[in-house]
């Protein structure tokens, strides 16, 4: 049957292709400059236009401003905004509005209670990210390749289809679908050779996975 699969921090040409001929159905532009695949918003609109139509293009940002949030919209276009920080669902809702793309907001999750705010975001997200806790001291809220326990999402139901994150990689796609029930994955650094650096081999190798699972 198959789930689908989002492709995030993309830099390069080769990662868009390879993001393209797996079926990828959404790519994610990082803007934050504390992530090594943070990107320049008009270098993300280049990337982007061969994906245009093909996939959902999304813009992924921590606690925009309104002029960061409106400057990388006229730019790159995204179809989704993904917000990353501590935004409140009266600013989730602010950033849609203003923008014009739908959001997904992410929830950090170390334990069953951290599910409850799923609840306050529903109505205003066009999907939910369920993505591992970040240490008190990271410096930056994903990326970081950790694991959650998969089994706190299973049989958990919401308003759109929802996105599992966090330390996912070609190698335990299929348990995390099985364990979680997750019906779209995102990846970032679990396709990668170093930090930043899109493999398309891990690219191409997790889009099978995930075809299959």
């Amino acid at each position: 049957m198959g789930v689908q699969a989002k492709i995030c921090g993309i830099s390069t040409p080769e990662a868009v292709t390879a993001a393209l001929d797996g079926g990828a159905a959404f790519l994610g532009f990082m803007f934050f400059e504390k992530s090594p695949r943070n990107i320049a918003p008009e270098a993300a609109w280049r990337l982007a236009q061969p994906a245009r139509g093909k996939a959902k293009l999304v813009a992924v940002m921590v606690d925009p401003s309104d002029a960061e949030a409106d400057r990388i919209a006229q730019i790159l276009k995204p179809d989704l905004i993904q917000l990353h920080g501590k935004e409140t669902p009266a600013r989730a809702r602010a950033i849609g509005e203003r923008t014009g793309a739908g959001i997904i907001k992410v929830l950090p999750v170390a334990e069953a209670g951290d599910l409850a705010l799923a609840a306050d975001y529903e109505g205003v997200a066009e999907h939910l990210m369920f993505e591992t806790r970040p240490p008190k001291d990271a410096e930056r809220p994903g990326g970081l390749g950790v694991t959650f326990d998969w089994s706190l999402m299973a049989g958990r139901r919401f308003q759109r289809p929802w996105l599992l994150a966090g330390g996912l990689n070609p190698w335990n796609l299929a348990e995390a679908v099985q364990a979680s029930g997750a019906p779209i994955l995102d990846v970032s650094s679990g396709v990668e050779r170093g930090p930043g650096l899109k493999d398309p081999a891990l690219i191409a190798a997790f889009l099978d996975a995930a075809k299959r699972a």
